[in-house]
């Protein structure tokens, strides 16, 4: 069933008031925080690959006191186990029973904090509730809730005592992008609130997380010609068979290019995709997908780099192409 013109402007006016209430506390990184809200009715997840102190843990927050969910931190250290992340079953000697005593995976948003120094069977196990959205515990299962998000973190500047996550399971994120360091302006707002925290607390919810679904089905009904579905088809393959690359983009990949673009087309007030939709979420959502050959990534190349020679390449369509 097609998206009706009410529906688009209850959507957009609907993602606005998401974006501007968390805001209130990330300043001065919009496109940031529209590609997370983005991400969250795209039901995915986002890696963010970043500085420490640059507002990670206070987006998780902001997201979840924005949408009236939950929201959990877990510090991933060389020693967390599965279990710690998912959960565990204990016997209870007055009931004779085992009772299941959920972990910090059970929130609306999880802040996954420097996911690469955990160990890898640890890794997997966080990756395994990101991709089923539900958690198996001693043959019972476990759903994870709705919204539910995961926001990974890596720290770019620190390699040592890290276990590198396979592209495998980099490929299980929706997008990943940065924060960063706020401009002079944003900087010096941040300063004049005195530095108070935590300053997310303060925010009140601007809509249910049942509407977080209505979104997501309303998304889903976004119109796509077949001449964009084209476009991102051939954006995918160039990536496989571009310089400077080993593996390029799977299919996977294509699939979250068009669930972002249906997400931040609606944002835009449009009920159909255009090809600039396609360009703005192409780096964030493919990027991470592309592995480079030894050699070029020896030489400095990166995988944004890449897709934006891609994107310089490949032609977007000028006209409908018919069904």
């Amino acid at each position: 069933m097609a998206i009706t013109p009410d529906q688009v402007a209850w959507f957009s006016e609907t993602f606005g008031n998401v974006v501007h209430n968390v805001e209130r506390v990330i300043i001065g990184k919009t496109e940031a925080i529209r590609l997370a809200v983005t991400c969250m009715i795209a039901e995915g997840h986002l890696l963010l690959e970043d500085y420490p102190g640059t507002g990670k843990t206070t987006l998780a927050r902001a997201l979840a006191q924005s949408v009236e969910g939950t929201s959990s931190r877990i510090q991933f250290t060389p020693d967390l186990l599965p279990s710690d992340v998912t959960g565990v079953t204990i016997y209870d000697q007055k009931s004779g029973e085992f009772e299941f005593h959920q972990g910090p995976i059970f929130a609306s948003v999880v802040l996954a904090d420097e996911i690469n120094r955990a160990s890898p069977k640890t890794q997997s196990a966080l990756l395994e509730v990101m991709e089923e959205s539900r958690v198996t515990v001693d043959g019972k299962t476990y759903s994870a809730g709705s919204p539910f998000m995961v926001i990974a973190t890596q720290n770019p500047i620190e390699q040592a005592g890290t276990y590198r996550l396979p592209e495998a399971q980099l490929d299980r994120f929706l997008m990943k992008t940065t924060l960063g360091y706020p401009d002079r302006e944003g900087t010096l707002r941040i300063l004049a609130q005195g530095g108070t925290r935590p300053r997310s607390a303060a925010l009140s919810a601007v809509i249910t997380s049942q509407a977080v679904a209505e979104l997501s089905q309303l998304a889903a009904a976004v119109h796509i010609e077949p001449s964009v579905l084209d476009y991102i088809a051939r954006l995918v393959e160039e990536t496989r068979h571009t310089a400077d690359v080993r593996l390029g983009v799977s299919i996977r990949g294509a699939l979250a290019l068009v669930r972002t673009s249906r997400v931040w087309a609606a944002s835009q007030g449009r009920h159909f995709v255009v090809p600039d939709d396609v360009k703005m979420l192409a780096v964030p959502c493919l990027s991470h997908r592309i592995i480079l050959d030894p050699e070029s990534e020896f030489n400095g190349v990166t995988a944004a780099d890449v897709m934006a020679r891609v994107i310089g390449t490949v032609q977007p369509p000028t006209e409908r192409a018919s069904a």
